[in-house]
């Protein structure tokens, strides 16, 4: 079979009638054409097979109208919710997303990042990875905006989309206390994280006020099976604690299958257990877990928004947006204290 030669914009205008850049208006959603010629163009296209090639057109514009998106890892169900977010509020702008996966440390994610601009993206959005301070300035210095999902700096060099998970570890810390819990145990997630650090530290600070402290305390990552054998290690302490507050709700379900399957414990009677996410299955029955909400839309659409302002121009300032965080109380923790009956 014989293949035929390309088809080009100009094969496309000569068949539509029309000029080359009026093709060309016609395949840019930001273009001013009518919809009479519009539908011409689209139908000559049509008929010969025409796609206009988008990356021929970055090289003109220098817009590639792609954003790289540098993700640590999917296993907790939070992060493909946010992808799909991301992506679809980008589309609606006229933008794609390229992923790029990496470990989450911050030399990995530089080097990725590296690769990254070999694409032209016009910005890059980062989750649930650490990055470097070099990296900030050098992205900084070619003017490439970065945004950060769900993490930020120590030092912040970049803008920020974050849940409240200062406050939610301090919510958290209330629900327990007001529920009449005395034993206090927490397991971290990956400690190079900010989410990891604020969670805990909201927590710890609001029993410190309460006049309560850590009895236990493990480190996990973030993974399921370290938190399986986290929680193994915690319950069969001579002294376990009567609550939990797991930094994800992906590992809480682990903590919680040990807890009931390998260990026979009640949830709640036995041990309170309390997540941060909300992801969907955190509302099965079969978890009905406790925990701080935080939605992956919400902020999924206040990261696009950050960015765009910043690829057009609208602003230069890097931004920390903390978005709200709502306690949900469901079944993995005792109802809460009644008060006595004033006839009593």
């Amino acid at each position: 079979m014989i293949r035929q030669d390309k088809v080009t914009s100009l094969d496309v205008a000569r068949r539509a009638g029309v000029s080359q850049s009026a093709v060309s208006r016609a395949f840019s959603k930001r273009s001013s054409i009518s919809d009479e010629m519009a539908q011409r163009v689209h139908k000559a296209a049509s008929e010969l097979g025409y796609r206009p090639n988008v990356i021929a057109r970055s090289l003109i514009t220098g817009k590639s109208r792609i954003i790289g998106l540098v993700v640590g890892y999917l296993d907790n169900h939070f992060y493909p919710d946010a992808v799909e977010q991301l992506s679809n509020k980008l589309q609606e702008k006229g933008y794609h997303l390229l992923i790029f996966m990496t470990r989450q440390t911050a030399g990995d994610v530089d080097h990725v990042i590296e690769e990254i601009m070999d694409y032209q993206v016009d910005a890059i959005i980062t989750a649930s990875v650490a990055l470097s301070s070099e990296l900030a300035d050098r992205c900084q210095a070619s003017g490439l905006p970065v945004v950060q999902f769900n993490r930020t700096q120590f030092e912040p060099g970049f803008s920020s989309v974050t849940a409240d998970n200062i406050g939610g570890g301090a919510k958290l810390a209330d629900l327990l206390v007001e529920t009449g819990h005395e034993s206090f145990g927490y397991i971290a997630g990956w400690e190079g994280a900010s989410t990891q650090r604020d969670r805990e530290a909201g927590f710890v600070s609001r029993l410190a006020e309460e006049g309560q402290m850590l009895s236990h305390r493990l480190v996990a990552d973030f993974d399921q099976k370290k938190a399986a054998e986290a929680a193994r290690q915690m319950m069969t302490d001579k002294h376990p604690p009567d609550c939990i507050f797991v930094a994800n709700d992906f590992m809480a379900f682990a903590v919680m299958d040990v807890c009931r399957f390998e260990l026979g414990l009640s949830v709640p009677d036995d041990v309170s257990i309390v997540g941060f996410d909300d992801v969907p299955a955190a509302a099965w029955p079969s978890y009905d877990l406790t925990t701080i909400r935080q939605s992956a839309e919400v902020m999924a659409a206040k990261t696009v928004a950050l960015l765009l302002a910043q690829i057009e121009g609208k602003t230069r300032e890097n931004q920390q947006i903390v978005i709200e965080a709502p306690l949900v109380i469901r079944g993995s923790t005792r109802a809460l204290i009644k008060a006595e009956n004033d006839t009593n």
